[in-house]
């Protein structure tokens, strides 16, 4: 443990225990079943605060900011700052928290461009309120996630787009051959306060709490330094926006069910799997209305739709059309992969081969661990020969001139003959990577040997677990 973080837990240790408190989750003989708790209203506890505050909870929250790095908010601080800041003002913080006065900073407006064109507006809170959200969420979210719809995926403890994925895989193979393709237009931005706390409310007894969570709702939004008061949406880029935003969506969970609809969502992408396109017009009017009116959210008819699920993508993905349907990457995210690797590959940048091998590194194991679970893998064969492509063009390229391409193809194993006819060549680079001397000096083990994934990569993730079934299956 660092220094910093020594220092931290020095102090807040020194922090007496509260028999207030509520008791930690699973202690012996305290947890009601998750069935009891489904029926109760979750977190009725008015020293909430007190749970929030506790030691133990600080130092968790505070692990985790820090794992989670980030950039810093208005006020300019660092996660590696925040130890400090901490360690000589807890006790100040804590009794603001306490007495119900703590005060939130705004946000830092930041845009990020969106995969498919626009930009997202991300709104980050200082390092010291990240903790505070943090510390809230762990408190709060064991007792609502438990409460949330068994179709739920996003942000949720012990769930992934994998297996949202595989749940609409599964209602596929049932027969239900049409989706229904529900987008919510800016959701994270058009959440209404009013209506959110009254969920919360519900939920949360201590009014030290709630005023806590309204403030971090309307903490302001600072862009181009001018600080602008909002009145609705819960920024992106919070800890507690996500819980937040299922909290807000349980309600048409809890309406899909009541209705007997099959459906996967993940935050605010919702698919619908029913059996006919006229069931499935039917159920996009119905919800859009429900969604209109009950929840105050405006679905994006232009990306909306109900199609087939094989003209579709959902988290990046889509599906053959066959009776026993099977999961491939998207058209739209392949065209993301090979716009990146064109990007790390490009000849004209002026990087060493060490480099851009580390990064392209990084990229294809982060790709290759969410995509490389498809069922369809001569795709991956096929772009993992097209990568293999892009780098020998690009050693080529740095070889500059035919004394040097020579003289590395020689030294690299191939014949004088055939090193001599390639580097004398007036071929492209992409033509040359596609010759016989340039891939017996630059075969797949010499990529494999500087870390870079292959296929071999992905048959690990790929194997059947000890059951023997998917490995996206929960």
């Amino acid at each position: 443990m660092s220094g910093k973080r020594q220092k931290i837990q020095v102090d807040l240790a020194s922090e007496p225990e509260r028999r207030g408190e509520a008791p930690a989750i699973g202690s012996g003989g305290i947890e009601p079943s998750m069935a009891e708790r489904r029926s109760e209203s979750p977190a009725c506890n008015e020293q909430l605060m007190e749970e929030i505050c506790q030691r133990d909870n600080m130092l968790k929250a505070f692990k985790r900011v820090k794992a989670n790095k980030g950039s810093p908010g208005v006020d300019g601080m660092t996660v590696d700052d925040l130890g400090d800041h901490v360690k000589a003002q807890w006790p100040v913080i804590r009794d603001q928290l306490i007495a119900g006065r703590y005060g939130p900073q705004p946000v830092k407006r930041v845009e990020i461009p969106k995969p498919n064109g626009g930009v997202r507006k991300l709104g980050v809170p200082t390092a010291l309120d990240r903790l505070i959200q943090q510390a809230v969420l762990q408190v709060l979210q064991p007792d609502w996630d438990r409460t949330f719809s068994e179709h739920s995926y996003g942000f949720r403890p012990g769930r992934s787009a994998h297996q949202a994925v595989h749940e609409a895989q599964g209602y596929l193979a049932a027969g239900n051959r049409w989706v229904v393709d529900i987008d919510l237009e800016k959701f994270f931005d058009r959440i209404n306060h009013d209506m959110l706390m009254g969920r919360v409310a519900k939920r949360v007894a201590d009014k030290r709490v709630l005023k806590l969570i309204r403030a971090f709702l309307n903490a302001g939004v600072m862009e181009n330094g001018l600080v602008s008061p909002v009145d609705e949406g819960t920024p992106q880029g919070g800890p507690l926006s996500p819980l937040l935003s299922n909290l807000v969506l349980d309600e048409l969970d809890k309406e899909l069910e009541r209705r007997g609809h099959r459906f996967v969502r993940y935050a605010d992408d919702c698919n619908i799997y029913v059996q006919s396109e006229r069931a499935g017009q039917r159920v996009m009017a119905t919800i859009t209305k429900f969604i209109t009116k009950k929840l105050k959210l405006k679905v994006n008819s232009e990306k909306s739709a109900v199609a087939r699920p094989w003209k579709r993508k959902f988290l990046g993905f889509s599906f053959t059309s066959q009776r026993e349907p099977k999961r491939r990457i998207s058209p739209a995210a392949l065209d993301r992969f090979k716009g990146r690797i064109r990007e790390i590959t490009c000849r004209t940048r002026g990087l060493d081969f060490k480099s851009v091998a580390e990064e392209l590194t990084r990229y294809l194991r982060g790709w290759r661990g969410y995509f490389g679970r498809c069922q369809t893998p001569t795709v991956l064969q096929r772009l993992d020969s097209w990568v293999r492509h892009r780098l020998r063009s690009l050693v080529w390229t740095q070889w500059k001139h035919g004394r040097r391409r020579f003289a590395e193809l020689r030294r690299l194993g191939v014949t004088r003959d055939l090193a001599v006819k390639t580097a004398a060549s007036s071929h492209g680079p992409w033509r040359i990577s596609r010759s016989q001397a340039l891939s017996f000096a630059l075969p797949n083990a010499f990529f494999s040997s500087l870390g870079i994934p292959t296929q071999e990569f992905v048959d690990t993730l790929n194997r059947p677990n000890r059951r023997g079934t998917d490995p996206y299956a929960r």
